[in-house]
């Protein structure tokens, strides 16, 4: 069965809309690396008003890199399953070549790899 790419398009751009708010919430575009996201820096008045503040402040931003972490990373993998629209290789197995199952890509349609060679 032949997989419809462009049925894919519209989840993943609504994926990767959703995936930049979030991204927006807890973190920042950084300016000195184009595609990559930083944490939001913490308030300097709370940072220097005493060591207990402090130490949250460094806790909070601690929490926010886990978290830009986790979504930059399937912002990433979002936007590497669109280019592979645009060149017309989406749906394939970057392993074996062949076709990813459809029910795979219902689930996650950013999967690389067919089922035989989930990670």
């Amino acid at each position: 069965m032949t997989i419809d790419p462009q049925a894919f398009k519209e989840k993943l751009l609504a994926e990767k809309k959703l995936l930049e708010k979030e991204l927006q919430d807890v973190g920042r575009k950084n300016p000195d690396t184009p595609g990559d996201w930083v944490p939001a820096p913490a308030d300097d008045a709370r940072v220097h008003a005493d060591d207990n503040l402090a130490a949250d402040a460094i806790e909070e931003f601690d929490e926010k890199m886990a978290i830009v972490n986790t979504l930059e990373s399937r912002y990433n993998e979002v936007k590497k399953a669109l280019e592979k629209i645009e060149s017309d290789k989406y749906g394939i197995c970057e392993v074996c070549g062949k076709e990813i199952e459809s029910d795979r890509l219902e689930a996650n349609p950013s999967a690389t790899t067919c089922k035989e060679h989930m990670q």
